[in-house]
């Protein structure tokens, strides 16, 4: 399967080393004014080069837009785009070939397929999310529309952690440093952990918190299609993604259910909950509160030392890894994030109007 999404749908192709990543967007609402420089920015934002706790990999990451949009608006055909690769080192992978890298997906592709793009990881690659970026940005300028909004940020890198409660931080000074954490003095700890494994040719992992405001109640299905479950979905489908917990998440497993409840009050004549350990979901819909969750991201696994591992045959040998890596994912990864959060909001907001109007 490469397609997301039930009504707002995006289908995705290509490779790290092929000609170009892309994606065709299908049940964009029409009427939605595209501003280009904001899907470019969201596309930045995840681009490799960014910064020296990034992969020195140079592209541009320039999306063309084919179709689906016209004078400035969407028009509510499929949307059809690119982005052309320009800057692969595909010799870099020369030397793995023929043997499988741990803990990547050269393997089970071998398995699955019988064959297999050794080059940067083919269609496994984290290059692919590009598409995912771009379609969540069409899928924010449509939610902007309806009042909701997406923010998400680095929260713990390795043994440096913030605190758990999003509203403790000024979320506004998310992007103002290259490991993407509002927390101004543990980003410079956490970017100083991130070079000392960079220079180690090691790798770390970490943690990513999302907040989802604005949502209205009444999103997601009782049954099968919980909100919940599809947002945990979209995020395990992201590159190297390990957990996901939405809520107070396994936090609560310490605490009695006289103490986790969300007990409902009235408010302006509105019926509310007085917390929101329940992370804004509750039997599967949205209730109207904040909905955010957390997302735990592994070590990435190509390292630039020596690893035993095996040959396709299934000598033993070993690699080391050459190339241009990130020694930590979490700063390119939150706009990737974002993005499907945008895309699972948007799709359900889409499916909860067309039930209601049905």
């Amino acid at each position: 399967m490469n397609t997301f999404g039930k009504i707002f749908m995006l289908t995705t192709f290509g490779e790290s080393h092929g000609e170009a990543i892309g994606g065709v967007i299908d049940g964009m609402p029409a009427g939605i004014e595209v501003d280009t420089d904001f899907i470019q920015h969201e596309l930045n934002r995840r681009r490799p080069g960014q910064s020296d706790i990034t992969t020195g990999r140079k592209e541009e990451d320039k999306v063309e837009i084919l179709s689906g949009v016209f004078e400035g608006k969407t028009t509510g055909c499929p949307i059809g785009f690119i982005v052309r690769n320009t800057n692969q080192h595909s010799h870099d992978y020369d030397n793995m070939r023929d043997v499988f890298r741990p803990s990547h997906a050269d393997y089970t592709y071998h398995n699955k397929y019988g064959i297999r793009d050794h080059r940067g990881g083919g269609r496994s690659s984290a290059r692919v999310t590009i598409s995912r970026c771009v379609a969540g940005a069409f899928a924010k300028l449509a939610l902007t529309q309806i009042g909701i909004s997406i923010q998400a940020y680095t929260s713990q890198v390795g043994d440096i952690s913030i605190d758990k409660d999003y509203r403790k931080h000024d979320l506004s000074k998310t992007e103002t440093n290259a490991v993407r954490c509002p927390d101004k003095d543990a980003a410079a700890r956490m970017e100083r952990l991130i070079k000392d494994v960079k220079a180690d040719g090691d790798t770390i992992g970490g943690i990513i918190t999302c907040v989802i405001k604005g949502c209205p109640s009444g999103l997601g299905e009782p049954e099968a299609g919980k909100l919940h479950a599809a947002l945990g979905a979209a995020m395990l489908g992201i590159n190297a993604v390990k957990g996901f917990e939405y809520g107070e998440g396994f936090d609560c497993v310490a605490s009695r259910g006289s103490q986790q409840n969300d007990i409902f009050t009235t408010e302006d004549g509105q019926i509310k909950t007085g917390t929101n350990r329940s992370g804004g979901i509750q039997g599967g819909i949205s209730n109207g509160a904040d909905i955010y969750f957390r997302v735990a991201f592994k070590p990435v696994a190509t390292l630039l030392m020596k690893q035993d591992t095996v040959s396709i045959g299934g000598e033993s040998t070993t690699l080391t890894a050459c190339g241009r890596h990130d020694p930590c994912v979490l700063p390119r990864a939150v706009p990737i994030v974002e993005a499907m959060a945008a895309i699972t909001i948007l799709d359900y907001y889409l499916l909860h109007k067309a039930v209601k109007t049905s």
